[in-house]
C-alpha cells in the first residue's frame, strides 16, 4: 500500500519531512479493526508531528487521524459493534488504560497512558490503516466521505472546547480564528441559540463565517460589537490572548478529547445538518495539503482521498 512517513521531522514544504513509500498492509491484532481509509482530514496536529514539534513517539511515523474508512477484516478478540464492510471513523485518541485515576472519573483524555493516532501509532495518510474497535467511532449518516473526515477532530475538538466555554444559554460567544474547528463549533453554537461573533484575520475565512449566521465579523484585532459571555481561541496566535481573555474571563485549555465528546458531537452532527466546508486533496499530495495548511491558503479543512 501507499503510505506517507515522517523520516525526519522538519519544515514542511522546504525540508520534505515527510516520504510517499510502498509498505505492507498492516494486520488488525486482537480487538482491532483494519480499515481501508475512505478520506483523512489534515489537521494542525499532523503538522506539528511533521514539523517537530511533537517529539518523537514512534519513528517514521504514518499521520493521521481524522479517518473515514471501511471495515475491510477484524482481528480476534472483542470487535463488537463492527463488521466487514461497516463505515467507520478513527480519531485522535486510540486507547487508554481504563483504570486510571482520571479514566475512571470520565477525563480518559488526560489518561497518562493514553496513545494517539498519528503520532503513536500509523494513522491515515495511508491506503489502509489498523484501529482498536473500543476507539473507532460510528459515523453519521447524510455525509459524504471527505465531509465526516473533519469531524473526527476538528469537530470533536471544538464541541469540546463550546463545552468548557460555559456559554450561557442565549449567550454571545466571542471566536478568534476561524478554521477547520471554529467553522464546526461555531454551528453548534449558533443551533443552540448563541450570537456569535468572528475575529479572524482571513478574506475568505470572514466570507464563511457570515455565510454561516455570525451576527459580526472583523479582523483579529477588532472589538466585537457589545460584551461577550464565553470566547475561544482557535488561532494559533498568542497576542489574541490578552482581547480574549478581556472582561475578566476564566482561561480553560482543552486537551484531546474523550469518546463520549466524541459520540455527542457525531449525535449532533446525524440530528443537525452540518456545513463542513473541505478542499480535497490527492493522498499523493499529502505534503502540498500539510503546506497549504501552515500557509493559511483554505478556509475550513482539508482532505485526502486516496
Amino acid at each position: 500500500m501507499r503510505a506517507w512517513h515522517v523520516d525526519r521531522p522538519g519544515p514542511v514544504g522546504s525540508g520534505h519531512p515527510l516520504v510517499s513509500r510502498e509498505t505492507p498492509v498492516p494486520d488488525p491484532g486482537p480487538g482491532e479493526l483494519l480499515l481501508r481509509v475512505l478520506a483523512c482530514g489534515v489537521c494542525r496536529t499532523d503538522l506539528h508531528v511533521t514539523e517537530g514539534d511533537l517529539p518523537v513517539h514512534r519513528p517514521g511515523v504514518t499521520p493521521g487521524h481524522e479517518v473515514v474508512g471501511v471495515v475491510e477484516a477484524v482481528g480476534s478478540g472483542d470487535v463488537s459493534g463492527f463488521a466487514v464492510g461497516d463505515r467507520a471513523g478513527a480519531a485522535w485518541l486510540r486507547s487508554t488504560d481504563g483504570k486510571c485515576r482520571y479514566c475512571i472519573r470520565g477525563a480518559e483524555n488526560l489518561c497518562p497512558s493514553s496513545t494517539y493516532t498519528g503520532w503513536d501509532a500509523d494513522g491515515g495518510y495511508a491506503e489502509y490503516m489498523t484501529v482498536p474497535a473500543a476507539y473507532a467511532h460510528r459515523l453519521p449518516a447524510g455525509y459524504s466521505d471527505t465531509e465526516l473526515a473533519p469531524l473526527l477532530c476538528a469537530g470533536i475538538i471544538g464541541y469540546r472546547a463550546l463545552k468548557r466555554a460555559s456559554l450561557p444559554e442565549g449567550g454571545r460567544l466571542g471566536v478568534y480564528g476561524f478554521g477547520g474547528s471554529a467553522h464546526l463549533a461555531s454551528q453548534v453554537a449558533l443551533a443552540q441559540g448563541a450570537t456569535l461573533h468572528v475575529m479572524t484575520r482571513g478574506a475568505r475565512a470572514r466570507e464563511l463565517a457570515r455565510s454561516l449566521g455570525a451576527s459580526f465579523v472583523g479582523g483579529p484585532a477588532d472589538m466585537p460589537p457589545e460584551p461577550l459571555d464565553s470566547a475561544i481561541l482557535f488561532a494559533p496566535v498568542g497576542d489574541l490572548v490578552l482581547p480574549a481573555l478581556f472582561q475578566e474571563r476564566q482561561v480553560r485549555s482543552v486537551t484531546s478529547n474523550t469518546r463520549e465528546d466524541a459520540r455527542e458531537f457525531l449525535a449532533f452532527a446525524q440530528s443537525h445538518r452540518l456545513s463542513v466546508t473541505v478542499h480535497q486533496y490527492a493522498l499523493d499530495a499529502a505534503d502540498r495539503a500539510l503546506d497549504d495548511l501552515k500557509a493559511g491558503r483554505f478556509d475550513g479543512a482539508a482532505v485526502l482521498v486516496p
